[in-house]
C-alpha cells in the first residue's frame, strides 16, 4: 500500500514502537483517543478507564472512517479483516507512540507549564513560529497524563518546531512528561496559588513546577519569571540540571525586560529591552497579563533560535484561545452585548487578571460591567479565605454587579455590598435563565470559573442570543 503524502504512521512504524501484532497493512494520518471526534484517517487508541473501555467504540471509530484502531482485546460483533495492532495495554501503546514521535523528531521543541497562561503562551509561541516554520502544538490543554503522548504521537517527523503544554497537579508529575517531551526550551509562566489542595506552600508549587527542567535535553535553556516569588528555587533547580536561563519581566535583572507599557481597554503597548536591543509591539489582548504572556513568548521563540524581531512584530496578530478571555460582540433581538469568554478555569490571580480587564472595559452610558463567577477548585484548607478576597478584588475593579456560581462563591457573595449582589445559584445551569433576564443593552459580561464549575454552559446559552457582529 502506498502511504498518502501526509502520512504520519505506518503499520509496521506503529508496531515497531508498541511491540504490537498488526494484521494488515495501513497508513495513519492523525492519532485519535475520542471516538467522538475522529477524522478520516485517524488511528483510534482504545484506552480503558474506571468508568470507560474505548474498545466499546472501535467499531464506531472505524465506521467514521479511522484508519486502524489500537486495542488490547477484539471487541464483539468487529468484522473480520479490521484494520487493527493488538498490544497488551493501550494506555502504555499509546506513550509508547508518544515516545517514538518525539524520538524520531529532529525539531527544536518547548515545553510550556505554569500556575496560569501556560495555555495562552503555549498557542501564542505556536503561532508565531507558525510564521517563520512548520509546527506542531499541543491542542487545547491536552497537558496531562493521556494528552502529552497523544499530542508527541501527532508530531510530524519533518516538523521544524514542536510546542508542547505540560500540566500538573501533584508533585512528581511534570517529571515524566518532560522525560517524554525531552525539550530544548522549557517555560514556567508563573508560580501562583493553585493546586493549594495538594500543596502546602507556594515553595511546593514550586518544586513541582521546577520539575520540567529534568527533561532538557543538554545545552537546553529554562525560560523563568524573574517578577514572580518562585524565582530563586526554580532558578536553582535550572542550574543543578546545568540549564541555561533567560528570565523575562518588569525585574531590573530580566533579560527580556518589560520598560514600558501602555493598558488600553482593548489593546497594550509594549516596549522590551533584549540584549541591547529594543522591542516594541502592539498586543490586541487586553491587561498585564497578557504582556507577561508575550514576554514569555519572545523569550522561548529567542531560544529556539527563531527571529524575535519578527516574532515581535507578529505578535498584534494573536488572539486568546477560547475560554480564556476571547471577546464576544453579540447582537441579540432587542439588545447588544459585549461578552469576554473566561471560561476555562479559574485560580485567585487569574480571576483578578479578569476582573481589571473587566474594569478598564469601555461600556455605554446604559451598559454595565457583570461578573459571572464560579468556582475556584483545588484550594485546600485555604479556599474560604481566597474566595473571600475576590469580594473586595470586585469593589477595586468597577463591577456593576456579580452573579456567583457554587457553594465555595456564595461566601464571596455574602461578603459583597448588597448594591452588588445580583444572583447566587448553587449551579451553572440554575444561574442560565437568570442572567439572560437580566441583560441589558450594552452590558459587558466577564464569565470565569474552574472547569469543574461549568462556566462553559453560560458562555454557550448566551452566545446562543444573537449573533456576533
Amino acid at each position: 500500500m502506498i502511504p498518502p503524502v501526509d502520512s504520519l504512521w505506518k503499520a509496521v512504524d506503529v508496531a515497531n514502537a508498541t511491540g504490537g501484532r498488526v494484521g494488515s497493512d495501513w497508513h495513519a494520518t492523525g492519532v485519535s483517543i475520542d471516538s467522538r471526534t475522529i477524522r478520516s484517517g485517524d488511528l483510534f487508541i482504545a484506552l480503558r478507564g474506571p468508568n470507560f473501555d474505548g474498545h466499546d467504540y472501535v467499531i464506531d471509530a472505524l465506521g467514521r472512517g479511522a484508519s486502524a484502531s489500537l486495542i488490547s482485546y477484539k471487541p464483539k460483533g468487529l468484522k473480520k479483516g479490521a484494520p487493527l495492532l493488538e498490544v497488551k495495554d493501550t494506555f502504555a501503546g499509546l506513550n509508547q507512540l508518544g515516545i517514538a514521535g518525539r524520538t524520531r523528531s529532529k525539531g527544536r521543541i518547548i515545553a510550556v507549564t505554569g500556575s496560569v497562561g501556560k495555555t495562552s503562551v503555549k498557542e501564542t509561541i505556536a503561532k508565531l513560529l507558525s510564521r517563520q516554520g512548520s509546527v506542531s502544538f499541543s491542542l487545547g490543554s491536552l497537558n496531562n497524563q493521556y494528552g502529552v503522548p497523544l499530542s508527541l504521537s501527532r508530531l510530524p517527523e519533518g516538523s521544524e518546531f514542536g510546542v508542547f503544554e505540560l500540566g500538573m497537579n501533584h508533585a512528581g508529575e511534570l517529571t515524566n512528561l518532560s522525560l517524554m517531551v525531552r525539550p530544548l526550551v522549557a517555560v514556567v509562566t508563573t508560580v501562583e496559588i493553585a493546586h493549594l489542595e495538594n500543596f502546602e506552600s507556594l515553595e511546593d508549587i514550586a518544586r513541582a513546577k521546577a520539575e520540567v527542567f529534568g527533561g532538557l535535553q543538554n545545552g537546553g535553556v529554562a525560560i523563568l519569571n524573574r517578577d514572580n516569588l518562585g524565582f530563586g528555587i526554580l532558578k536553582n533547580t535550572a542550574d543543578s540540571v546545568g540549564a541555561d536561563f533567560l528570565t523575562f519581566g518588569s525585574h531590573k535583572d530580566a533579560d527580556f525586560k518589560l520598560t514600558s507599557f501602555t493598558l488600553g481597554p482593548e489593546s497594550s503597548k509594549v516596549q522590551v529591552r533584549f540584549d541591547g536591543a529594543e522591542l516594541n509591539y502592539k498586543l490586541n489582548i487586553p491587561g498585564y497579563h497578557w504582556i507577561q504572556n508575550s514576554l514569555a513568548a519572545l523569550a522561548a521563540i529567542h531560544s529556539v533560535g527563531a527571529d524575535v524581531f519578527e516574532a515581535a512584530r507578529s505578535v498584534a496578530s494573536i488572539s486568546p484561545p477560547k475560554g480564556r478571555g476571547l471577546r464576544h460582540h453579540v447582537r441579540a433581538n432587542n439588545f447588544d452585548f459585549e461578552l469576554i469568554d473566561d471560561s476555562y478555569n479559574a485560580n485567585p490571580v487569574s480571576i483578578v487578571a479578569a476582573l481589571k480587564v473587566l474594569s478598564r472595559v469601555r461600556i455605554s452610558s446604559a451598559g454595565r460591567r457583570l461578573a459571572v463567577l464560579g468556582d475556584m477548585l483545588e484550594l485546600g484548607c485555604e479556599s474560604r479565605a481566597l474566595h473571600l478576597k475576590i469580594a473586595g478584588e470586585v469593589t477595586d475593579n468597577k463591577v456593576d454587579l456579580v452573579y456567583a456560581v457554587g457553594l465555595r462563591m456564595r461566601d464571596m457573595f455574602d461578603a459583597l455590598p448588597d448594591a452588588k449582589q445580583a444572583y447566587w445559584t448553587e449551579t451553572s445551569e440554575e444561574l442560565l435563565s437568570v442572567i439572560i433576564s437580566h441583560l441589558q443593552h450594552g452590558d459587558v459580561v466577564l464569565v470565569k470559573g474552574s472547569l469543574g464549575a461549568r462556566m462553559g454552559l453560560i458562555v454557550d446559552e448566551l452566545l446562543a442570543l444573537g449573533v456576533e457582529g
